[in-house]
């Protein structure tokens, strides 16, 4: 063999060796596929690591924003932590995109209004689902995933969707958007599964059919989840709760739901019980800055502290993740804006900063802190009288950690030797600046009590965290 040929086949060899050993591809987006944990209580990535959904309520943000703004607020929430964002495909029938480019023909969603090609080179060439296509692929880029309302509870109500359009409409979804690795399906929108049950049946079940690898849930009515009416359907991969936005004594509640008033964390409760396991989460709690109740503007607002109540009350209830909403930024309000819905009077380039969308990402850390897979919801640990409402301890452990949430500061007992060893360490987690204070080892027997810092009012919260020594 000559010494050229000998080269070129080294040369050969080395760079197949090379190939042989770099990881596999990724998709275009650099995301993986989200999938159920082994124990069907939390979510992973394809490669098997904890993923702690932090969802932002992004409703309009297809309608409202172009793509500069888009940039700008999906570049916000990835700072902020988020990697979840909340979106309508279609709010209304008919609809238009912020280029005034419509989505479908006349007012049939079975007929897309799609242009021959991506046109992405020119603004008043973006068809509807082109500037879908370009808003996904941007959340991808910066490690966000979209879960994806198909249409709008609302328009489906009024009779404007039949059930052989869902299933043709669900089919063209599935099939643009499968390849697309950060997309999660969000059947529904606002709605009892009850209505209008054969379209949104037809809707999962056609998604699942054509698209095998995304997860699929509902997002129902407030004060409802959608294990009421669909948690033993195939195409549910995981529930989803609407605690809703009113205060306990304005809870109007029908009969046919479970009033449960702002306890978020009885409706984690009640879906962790049920067979088969399925992960449950809170998509929709009271949102910050939005009246307490909805619609009368004269009412107080939700505050940083409401949202942080939930969002720890539901986690520690055993929910795999926990979703934020902001009353400005859900409606993307833009001063261009003539009307406005439940008293918005804020931009959303400002409401992007309210304290309570910085404030989510410390509870994602905490949670990702210890181990994962392991954690369970134990309010056996508790062991003085239970209190109720604003007072409720929530607790929650892993093999090795357990952690109680406080809201309003009161001091609270637990029961030890729960985790291993002699002793535990002990410390203070705040959930405003994700700080965490160490101030003893205690002995990991009997009973102990534990008195937070500051005095005791609503919003003075804490996280009591004990790890094994």
């Amino acid at each position: 063999m000559n010494k050229h040929r000998f080269k070129l086949l080294s040369a050969l060899f080395f760079t197949i060796g090379i190939l042989a050993c770099q990881p596999e591809k990724k998709s275009p987006e650099g995301m993986q596929a989200l999938r159920l944990s082994e124990n069907k209580r939390y979510l992973m990535t394809a490669d098997g690591k904890p993923f702690f959904w932090l969802g932002d309520t992004g409703w309009l943000l297809l309608n409202k924003l172009d793509r500069n703004e888009a940039d700008q607020y999906l570049e916000d929430r990835r700072k902020k932590g988020f990697n979840v964002i909340q979106v309508m495909v279609l709010h209304t029938i008919p609809e238009k995109n912020i280029y005034g480019r419509r989505a479908m023909i006349g007012e049939d969603i079975s007929k897309p209004d799609t242009t021959k090609g991506n046109l992405s080179t020119d603004s008043l060439q973006y068809d509807y689902w082109d500037h879908l296509d370009y808003m996904v692929d941007l959340a991808g880029k910066k490690g966000l995933y979209m879960a994806l309302v198909p249409v709008w509870g609302s328009p489906v109500k009024s009779g404007k969707v039949s059930p052989d359009q869902a299933r043709s409409y669900a089919e063209f979804l599935a099939k643009r958007y499968r390849d697309k690795t950060n997309i999660i399906w969000m059947n529904g929108g606002d709605i009892k599964g009850s209505d209008s049950l054969k379209v949104w049946q037809n809707i999962g079940q056609t998604l699942r059919a054509n698209d095998p690898h995304h997860l699929i849930t509902f997002h129902p009515r407030g004060r409802s989840q959608s294990s009421l009416w669909f948690h033993a359907e195939p195409w549910l991969d995981f529930n989803m709760v609407q605690s809703g936005h009113q205060r306990y004594e304005q809870d109007t509640s029908r009969k046919e739901t479970l009033h449960y008033g702002e306890d978020n964390w009885k409706y984690i409760a009640a879906d962790y019980q049920l067979k088969p396991t399925k992960p449950t989460i809170d998509a929709e709690p009271s949102y910050e800055g939005i009246p307490q109740g909805l619609h009368d503007i004269r009412q107080p607002r939700w505050t940083d502290a409401d949202v942080r109540r939930y969002g720890y009350w539901s986690v520690f209830a055993g929910a795999f993740g926990y979703t934020y909403g902001q009353n400005s930024v859900m409606q993307m309000h833009r001063k261009e804006d003539k009307e406005t819905a439940y008293g918005s009077d804020e931009l959303w380039t400002s409401a992007i900063n309210a304290p309570g969308a910085s404030q989510m990402q410390h509870l994602k850390n905490l949670m990702l802190s210890r181990s994962y897979f392991d954690r369970v919801p134990d309010q056996t640990l508790v062991s003085d009288q239970q209190a109720e409402k604003y007072d409720r301890i929530l607790a929650t452990r892993g093999k090795d950690y357990i952690m109680a949430y406080t809201y309003t500061g009161r001091d609270f007992s637990l029961n030890m030797g729960k985790i291993p060893g002699g002793k535990v360490k002990a410390s203070w987690f705040d959930p405003r600046t994700g700080k965490t204070d160490f101030f003893g080892e205690i002995a990991n027997t009997g009973a102990a009590k534990f008195d937070p810092p500051g005095e005791r009012k609503n919003g003075n919260d804490w996280v009591l965290i004990l790890d094994k020594v």
